[in-house]
């Protein structure tokens, strides 16, 4: 009781500093209302000699006159319809005048029932609707809550007020100015505005909305490129200077051609004022917060109209129906002396006489019809509430109590329901509005889109608002092929627009950042887009590769034409001489090698990486291991020691000797696909360009593979080059030599060239080595006995290989002492004698015998006689003469 009773005083002695009276507004009932409206919009303070100030509040408001009348017709059509049965209520309606200090000298007379005990006293204050700005509201909140007093608010929209540990009693109908923040950068990231104006004063309410904004533009990429600060109090001394610098900053940024203002409709009209004198000062495009985007008094429509300012896109609360309060004002009576209770009204009146009802029409913002009649609904459901079980006549509820019932409360307007949330708010929804210009005036109502706050979207209802030919940016756009790149000491909206790098690419406009393009795509300097890669390969219809299979094909028709050859002339001396099934073995080796040229060509995957390495080693093997088996043939034949040739012939085993070669090569081949094997691969050669090719992988396996190779090569040749000066026509050995120098000399060339050429053509390379190999086989091994077959048949005979011979024997000299003065018995000879048993070969060396050595003796062994055995002994003693018959017929030397 004391402490509320110090109140008291406190509240008389602030009542009374400073002036004498104030005009209010009022009407009697059972439940008083008060109100706070800015009916003035600002107060002139004058200092007297002895230091006492005088405070005249003046800019006459008709808009804010309009608004307490609002709350007035509300109140008087809840106590018409008895919506709370006998239980009337009344109003106090003071003006604030737009002034924190002048507001608080006001409010104790909201409170002064609360505080006096007299019964003659006019009944309390339960609630208070406003005030208008967030500075007023939040002193005003602070003083009436120590009477726990609501208040409802129908324009102050500052975050702060949502804090309820501080501001306990403070409620409202309109959203915090957060969602206000965040749907004016929608409408600018709507539109692309990047670079923008801010002007905005610094009040509780403008310097928070700022805050909030700046905070969600620059989630979105937008920047402050000004923010001007005005004095809130529109009587501060620098308020002159404030608006002569913010013109100036506006001119002086051409390219910002957007402007954000949270400044009062004053402040506005003085700015519109001085940049309408300026031709670069016109044609922006303002965003308009709520607290001027309904007052088209700021522009002299007399003077200029809306284009020379350029366009004007608001930001509204939710707008409401302003059919019952027309209907109001124009049964209002239009004598002053009739509205004595209301001196404001009355004023106006007198001012305007029978145009007042028109004039009072033109003020009339929808969006404060729909927040002021919700918060008088507010109060009478929360009244409604409380009277349901008691007679609030002789008990009236204290505010306290209201407080508590306006929590709670749920009221119904326009078919909706609505109630406060924790922080006291009534989250709706934002009206945006185009000012149009109309004959006579200025409509501000126009609205071309809605902002929802739970879905944080626009829907646009026109395409108005939109205005995709008007560009507000630091920096020109950065086109698709571009990136933006920050600019040392400049905000990050300001940027130099980069060429992306080959091999990426930016698709949209103003991107952060260039994309790399995929695996098998590429892109020139500056794209927008990548393209596919051309894969390159040896393909089919290469004129280089149709001739290599081209090759291919004829070699594999060569190979199958000799088989044949071969096949047909079986039996015959050529053939017995070539190792007839080695030969055919050798020949299949030979066709597979072939075959496996084809796989070099073509795309290559992984299957074919692996069957072309593997099916050439193999077969190339195979074939170098016939023909080592044929080299290994001539040693044994002519091998004179009988012990070393008894040991040759007991290990002279051919097919298991291929085998053995075959295993070692395979060995290798298997431990390649297994550890690593080939793959298909690619690699970039060009912008363009897609390399395909066979990666073999494991290197050292690849080179184990050809370097088997050579060796059972190098051993076929060392053992041939022995036998290279026998006969001329039964030589295998000479061209097996030459069948291994060209393999030796392709594939010694094949080395450095495989490792230096990069492109497409690499696996030409190989099969062009792989076809020199096998054509040197081919036409060394078999094209001269295919000759002789075909060609002179009168050499494929038996006949032909004794003269053969004969005429090797007489060109070489030597005596039978001389091999048995060494003991040597001449197996040669023997094996030679073994070969035709059943024919008529061991006749002719008879008969021949016997021509060349008539007188010798008879006492030889038969058919050959001592003497002729003698003779022939002689002849075959000389080394030369070993060597050229070791191409006599297989059956001659078995």
């Amino acid at each position: 009781m004391k402490h509320s009773f110090s109140f008291c005083i406190f509240f008389v002695v602030l009542s009374h500093h400073g002036t004498k009276s104030f005009e209010q507004a009022t009407a009697e009932g059972d439940i008083i209302i008060g109100g706070l409206f800015p009916i003035h919009e600002s107060v002139n303070v004058t200092v007297n000699y002895d230091g006492s100030e005088n405070q005249i509040c003046d800019r006459f408001s008709t808009a804010n006159v309009v608004q307490s009348l609002m709350m007035v017709q509300a109140l008087e059509e809840i106590n018409q319809k008895q919506e709370l049965g006998n239980l009337t209520l009344g109003y106090l309606i003071l003006d604030s005048c737009g002034d924190v200090t002048t507001s608080l000298r006001k409010i104790p007379s909201f409170m002064r029932g609360n505080c006096n005990t007299s019964a003659q006293q006019s009944s309390p204050v339960l609630a208070v609707i406003g005030g208008y700005y967030s500075e007023i509201a939040i002193a005003v909140t602070r003083l009436l809550n120590l009477e726990y007093i609501p208040e409802i608010s129908y324009g102050a929209t500052s975050g702060l007020l949502s804090d309820k540990t501080r501001f306990p009693s403070f409620m409202r109908t309109v959203p915090q100015d957060d969602h206000q923040a965040r749907a004016i950068s929608e409408i600018l990231d709507n539109n692309g505005w990047t670079w923008v104006g801010v002007l905005t004063t610094d009040g509780e309410y403008a310097r928070y909305i700022t805050e909030r904004l700046w905070y969600y533009t620059n989630q979105k990429g937008i920047c402050f490129a000004f923010t001007s600060v005005l004095p809130d109090n529109l009587n501060d001394y620098l308020l002159g200077k404030s608006i002569e610098s913010t013109v100036k900053t506006i001119i002086d940024n051409e390219n910002v051609s957007v402007i954000v203002s949270f400044a009062k409709p004053d402040h506005m009209t003085y700015i519109f004022q001085k940049l309408l004198n300026d031709p670069q000062g016109t044609r922006r495009i303002w965003l308009a917060s709520d607290i001027w985007s309904q007052s088209p008094e700021i522009l002299n429509t007399k003077k200029h109209t809306l284009s020379d300012i350029g366009t004007i896109i608001g930001i509204t609360f939710k707008s409401g129906n302003t059919t019952k309060l027309k209907r109001y004002l124009d049964d209002l009576d239009e004598n002053p002396n009739h509205h004595n209770n209301n001196p404001f009204l009355s004023t106006f009146l007198k001012q305007h006489g029978s145009t007042s009802s028109e004039k009072l029409k033109t003020m009339i913002y929808p969006s404060a019809v729909f927040s002021i009649e919700l918060a008088v609904k507010a109060i009478a459901q929360a009244i409604e509430d409380l009277c349901t079980d008691r007679d609030c006549k002789t008990k009236r509820p204290s505010p306290l109590e209201l407080r508590g019932a306006l929590w709670k409360a749920k009221f119904n307007m326009d078919e909706k329901n609505y109630s406060f949330d924790p922080h006291g708010d009534l989250n709706t929804e934002y009206d945006i509005v185009l000012w149009k210009q109309t004959s006579e005036s200025l409509d501000v109502n126009d609205i071309v889109a809605h902002y929802s706050i739970l879905q944080n979207s626009l829907t646009f209802i026109s395409q108005e608002t939109k205005h995709g030919n008007v560009t507000s940016r630091c920096t020109d756009s950065c086109q698709p092929g571009y990136s933006k790149t920050s600019v040392s000491g400049q905000p990050h909206c300001c940027y130099q627009c980069e060429p992306c790098a080959e091999n990426t690419f930016s698709n949209t406009t103003d991107s952060e950042k260039c994309n790399p393009c995929e695996k098998n795509y590429y892109s020139l300097k500056g794209s927008s887009k990548c393209l596919p890669r051309k894969i390159d390969f040896l393909k089919w219809g290469d004129v280089y590769l149709i001739v290599l299979l081209s090759f291919t094909s004829l070699g594999a028709v060569l190979t199958i034409v000799v088989g044949i050859i071969f096949l047909a002339h079986w039996n015959t001396p050529v053939v017995r001489s070539s190792v007839g099934p080695i030969s055919i073995l050798l020949l299949l080796s030979l066709m597979i090698t072939f075959a496996s040229v084809i796989l070099f060509g073509g795309q290559p995957n992984s299957y074919q990486c692996q069957a072309r390495q593997v099916v050439f080693g193999l077969s190339f093997t195979l074939c170098v291991s016939c023909i080592m088996v044929k080299s290994f043939k001539i040693v044994l034949a002519f091998e004179f020691d009988p012990v070393i040739q008894s040991v040759l012939k007991k290990l002279y085993k051919p097919y298991l000797i291929i085998a053995v070669c075959m295993a070692g090569q395979v060995v290798i081949v298997t431990t390649w696909l297994i550890h690593s094997p080939p793959t298909a691969d690619s690699e970039i050669t060009q912008k363009n360009m897609k390399l395909m090719f066979c990666n073999e992988k494991l290197i050292p396996a690849f080179g184990a593979m050809l370097a088997y190779i050579g060796l059972l090569a190098l051993i076929c040749f060392g053992v041939a080059f022995k036998g290279r000066k026998l006969p001329d026509s039964y030589n295998d050995a000479k061209f097996i030599t030459f069948a291994m120098l060209i393999y030796f000399i392709s594939w010694i060339v094949f080395g450095p060239v495989y490792v230096n050429v990069t492109d497409k053509y690499i696996p030409a390379v190989e099969m062009v080595v792989i076809l020199i190999s096998a054509y040197g086989i081919l036409f060394c091994q078999f094209f001269t006995k295919c000759y002789i077959i075909l060609c002179k048949k009168e050499a494929n005979t038996e006949k032909s290989f004794r003269w053969d011979i004969r005429n090797y024997s007489r060109d070489h000299k030597g005596s039978e002492d001389e091999l048995s003065s060494k003991g040597i018995e001449n197996p040669t000879l023997s094996l030679s004698l073994e070969s035709f048993p059943n024919s008529q070969f061991s006749d002719s060396i008879t008969d021949w015998s016997s021509t060349r050595q008539p007188s010798e003796s008879s006492n030889s062994l038969s058919p050959v006689s001592n003497t002729q055995q003698n003779i022939l002994q002689n002849n075959l003693n000389s080394s030369n003469t070993l060597k050229r018959i070791s191409s006599l017929p297989t059956s001659l030397i078995k």
